[in-house]
C-alpha cells in the first residue's frame, strides 16, 4: 500500500522545511531517493507528486522536500509569496538543507523497517541536481547521484559587467515568465559565491566524487547546454551520460501537469533512474 507522509522540519536559519514521504509501507527497507528542485521550483512542481508514486511503485522510498529559502511558504507550498526568503536564499543555505533533510531521515526511528540508511541517494532537477553532486562530494553517507539538466558551472553565467551595479543597488530581479513576477536576488548570493568558492565549486566536487554518477540531459535543452553534462564525464571518467535526443530543460513536463501519463522524454529520464538505482 502505497502511503505519502508530510512533515515540518527546522531548516537553514530557523526557516521552516515542508517535505513528504512518498513509499510502499511493506516493512522492507528501500533504497532512499532525496530528491530536490530547481531554481524557482519546488517540491510540488509539474508532476512531481505522481512521480513520487512511480519511485515508491519501484520499491523506492522516495522524499522530496522546499528548500528553506525557496520563496514559498508551508501554508502556500506552490506559489512565490516570500521574495524576501526566495532574494536571501543561496548555495550554501540549499547545501546546509539538504545536509538537515539527510539527517532527519537517518535519524527518523518510525522509518526504521521501512528506508535502509546504508542506501541513501541523491537525485536533483536543474539547479538541484548541482547542489546533490555538490552534497554527494562531501557528505560520505551517499551512495549514489543522479542530476537531471544540470549545470556545471554556478558562477559563469554571472555578467561581471553587472555585479557593480548589484553591489549598488544592492538587489537584481529575476523574471519568472511563468508567474509574471520580478523575483529578487540580493546581493548577498554573490558575497556567499565568493566566500564558499570552494565549496561551491562542482568542478572539483566532480573531480572528487567516488560514487556512482548518473547524468541525463536533453540535447535540446535551451537553458543548460548539452555541453555541460559532457563536462561532468571529462571531469570524472566514472560519470555516465544519458543523452535524450530532441528533449528540453524539463523533459516535457510542465507545470501545472494534468496529463495521466508521462511525456515520452520524461519517462526515458525515469526508466534509466530506475534502472540506474537498481543497477
Amino acid at each position: 500500500m502505497l502511503t505519502t507522509k508530510s512533515f515540518i522540519i527546522k531548516g537553514s536559519l530557523e526557516k521552516e522545511i515542508l517535505l513528504d514521504v512518498t513509499f510502499n509501507n511493506n516493512s522492507l527497507k528501500k533504497q532512499v531517493v532525496i530528491f530536490s528542485h530547481g531554481f524557482k521550483g519546488f517540491k510540488d512542481w509539474g508532476p512531481f507528486n505522481k512521480m513520487a508514486k512511480s519511485f515508491a511503485n519501484e520499491n523506492f522510498f522516495f522524499l522530496k522536500f522546499n528548500f528553506s529559502h525557496n520563496g514559498t511558504s508551508i501554508d502556500d507550498p506552490c506559489n512565490f509569496n516570500d521574495l524576501e526568503s526566495f532574494g536571501n536564499n543561496n548555495f550554501s543555505i540549499e547545501l546546509d538543507d539538504l545536509n538537515l533533510i539527510i539527517n532527519w531521515i537517518i535519524n527518523n526511528k518510525s522509518f526504521a523497517k521501512e528506508i535502509d540508511i546504508n542506501n541513501i541517494n541523491l537525485l536533483g532537477h536543474s539547479r538541484g541536481g548541482a547542489i546533490s553532486i555538490l552534497k554527494a562530494s562531501e557528505d560520505n553517507r551517499i551512495n549514489k547521484v543522479i542530476s537531471w539538466a544540470s549545470p556545471s558551472d554556478f558562477t559563469n553565467r554571472m555578467d561581471d559587467s553587472k555585479i557593480s551595479l548589484w553591489k549598488e543597488k544592492g538587489v537584481a530581479y529575476v523574471f519568472n515568465s511563468r508567474t509574471n513576477q520580478n523575483m529578487p536576488m540580493y546581493y548577498q548570493f554573490y558575497e556567499d559565491c565568493i566566500k564558499n568558492s570552494k565549496r561551491i565549486d562542482i568542478k572539483i566536487a566532480c573531480k572528487n566524487l567516488n560514487i556512482p554518477h548518473l547524468v541525463i540531459h536533453g540535447t535540446d535543452d535551451p537553458t543548460v547546454s548539452i555541453s555541460d553534462a559532457h563536462d561532468f564525464k571529462k571531469w570524472n571518467s566514472n560519470t555516465e551520460i544519458f543523452e535524450i535526443k530532441d528533449a528540453n530543460h524539463v523533459f516535457g513536463i510542465m507545470h501545472p501537469y494534468s496529463l495521466d501519463e508521462y511525456p515520452q522524454h520524461f519517462q526515458l529520464t525515469l526508466d534509466k533512474t530506475f534502472k540506474f538505482l537498481k543497477a
